[in-house]
């Protein structure tokens, strides 16, 4: 069964850093998309950063796009996203997912998702 492990959240100060980390396994071979989401209680999720397959295409929302990076070892069937420059409003559950076509269209399974907080 293809399961996503999200880790590496926690309290961090306004301005700090974070390494988030997608643990994948299950999958046949690396041909599968991964993408991270967040979520604040009673908001909707929104999407954050998506890689594909190959790691030659990443996708970023306009206001992380300068902040975070999204990387994969697919040696180590991993995922990372180095967040930077954290904002309180970065403050969320962070997700990951899989796309099981590599094109960060459409997610397939989802993991359980890791708490950050961004605070003073």
């Amino acid at each position: 069964d293809v399961q996503l492990q999200a880790s590496g959240g926690g309290l961090v100060q306004p301005g700090g850093s974070l390494r988030l980390s997608c643990a994948a396994s299950g999958f046949t071979s690396d041909d599968y998309a991964i993408g991270w989401f967040r979520q604040v209680p009673g908001k909707e999720r929104e999407g954050v950063s998506c890689i594909s397959n190959s790691g030659s295409t990443t996708y970023y929302l306009d206001s992380m796009k300068d902040r975070f990076t999204i990387s994969r070892d697919n040696a180590e069937n991993t995922v990372y996203l180095q967040m930077n420059s954290l904002k309180p409003e970065d403050t969320a559950v962070y997700y990951c997912a899989t796309d099981l076509s590599g094109l960060c269209e459409a997610m397939d399974y989802w993991g359980k998702g890791t708490l950050v907080t961004v605070s003073s």
